[in-house]
């Protein structure tokens, strides 16, 4: 018996074990897929979840530049400056036990993801916790942000950069700006005040009486939950001087490279978001694509992401995002109990998606793009381009009804 144990085998033998133990992860460049009912989908049942999800695909224009001058370009100072790439058509990939069961329309179109790219701003942020740069979420972000150096003219008029001296950005040196905490802008209860890129945050969905958007008192940091990409964006910037390199190549080291996701998702800023860091011009990447820019990515790679964040931050036995970050970020915010951190939709009380069980959480994008991840059931299910919240949770109940064990 001495002799056996001296071989190693037993030690083999366990680590065999434990990988066969371990879930599925699908390598580069390859995903396997199984049929419905290898993975306990009632077939018929989770094609009618798929013909529904395309019967309801957006009305609005695939032609996105089109589209934003029928919305967002109606706002104040609403000029697109960044990329607006055309849509596809409805498109999905869903996966159980993280092995493909279905697809549709085109999952390998590389089209904007909008906000989608919020969730993947705050795991750039999140890595940041995880490594020590940012010592708490809790810590004043003007802690960590320098004066910073514009590499592009400034505006004019309600689109100069403010706080900012000249070609300088201060973003956090008025005082009210000064109290804000890294928890505040992830939360998007931070009522931070300026204009960032040219685009004023009262510019942002603006709402109330116009003749106060430039004169009202802020609001306590973390009493009022408003949706607001001019903050993001700013957050976006803060996150690029703690980091000091840009945030895609982080994302592409730490994220997606890790998770064998593609070599064609792009992370875009605007024209005029470049600054000179360390020497160098480096563009600050927005967090959605409200004026254009943002990720723009294919379905293969919202749900590699979706399945990460499913595992919590877990791949394959590597821990890329940690637990505790995982837990932060789907707790939710007392201001909008449905939101966790940006863009990390939360299922409290099954508020958001009904039809969903509570742990349930939802990556949202505008389009409506979606990554549905559910713990529960273990599933992950990416839906570009579905018209409404409502569809959303009329998908995800025919779905569910596919489930058999």
């Amino acid at each position: 018996m001495a002799g056996f144990v001296a071989t190693g085998l037993p030690a083999a033998l366990s680590a065999q074990a434990k990988k066969a133990a371990m879930p599925y992860v699908p390598p580069a460049g390859a995903w396997e897929q199984k049929s419905p009912s290898a993975v306990g989908l009632d077939s018929a049942k989770l094609a009618e979840a798929i013909a529904f999800a395309i019967a309801k695909e957006s009305r609005t224009p695939r032609d996105l530049e089109l589209n934003h001058y029928n919305t967002f370009g109606r706002e104040p100072l609403g000029d697109p400056i960044g990329p607006l790439p055309p849509r596809g058509g409805a498109t999905g990939v869903i996966v159980r036990r993280g092995y493909v069961v279905a697809t549709w329309g085109n999952p390998d179109a590389n089209e904007t993801t909008n906000s989608v790219t919020k969730s993947f701003l705050s795991t750039v942020v999140g890595l940041a916790v995880d490594d020590g740069r940012i010592r708490s979420v809790h810590d004043t972000v003007a802690k960590y942000v320098p004066p910073i150096w514009r590499a592009r003219p400034n505006g004019t008029g309600y689109a100069r950069d403010w706080p900012s001296q000249g070609q300088l950005l201060m973003p956090f040196d008025s005082p009210h700006n000064k109290r804000l905490t890294w928890d505040h802008l992830l939360r998007q209860v931070s009522d931070w005040e300026g204009t960032l890129w040219g685009k004023p945050e009262w510019a942002d969905r603006p709402t109330g009486t116009p003749t106060e958007w430039t004169t009202r008192p802020r609001k306590e940091p973390g009493s009022t939950y408003e949706y607001n990409d001019t903050r993001v964006n700013v957050l976006a910037l803060a996150a690029l001087q703690v980091w000091r390199r840009p945030l895609p190549d982080v994302l592409k080291e730490r994220i997606m490279d890790p998770i064998g996701a593609s070599n064609m998702w792009r992370w875009y800023g605007y024209e005029n978001s470049w600054i000179v860091l360390d020497g160098h011009e480096v563009q600050s990447v927005s967090g959605g694509g409200h004026w254009g820019g943002g990720l723009v990515l294919n379905a293969w790679d919202m749900a590699r992401y979706g399945l990460l964040t499913l595992r919590r931050g877990n791949w394959g036995g590597q821990q890329l995002l940690s637990d505790a970050w995982i837990t932060q970020a789907l707790t939710p915010t007392p201001a909008q109990q449905t939101y966790g951190f940006m863009n990390w939709f939360v299922n409290t009380d099954r508020a958001y998606v009904p039809a969903a069980p509570p742990q349930a959480f939802v990556h949202v994008g505008a389009g409506n793009n979606i990554i549905y991840v559910d713990p529960v059931n273990d599933l992950v299910a990416v839906v570009r381009w579905i018209d409404t919240n409502q569809s959303v949770n009329g998908f995800v109940e025919k779905l569910l009804a596919a489930v058999r064990q």
